[in-house]
């Protein structure tokens, strides 16, 4: 799981950098910090509280 999870959060970031390039800055950055949260040791929506501690 976190395997998939890195390459969802390298796509974003990939494809949030193509967006800033072509000039779409609130999207590009959007993406960025999407996948920032999601890669592994970001915030993940797949754990729960209990299993951090």
């Amino acid at each position: 799981m976190g395997l998939l999870l890195w390459i969802v959060a390298v796509l974003l970031v990939v494809g949030g950098a193509i967006n800033l390039m072509q000039g779409q800055i609130l999207f590009g950055v959007l993406l960025i910090v999407v996948g920032l949260a999601v890669g592994p040791g970001g915030y993940s929506i797949f754990n729960s509280r209990s299993a951090r501690a």
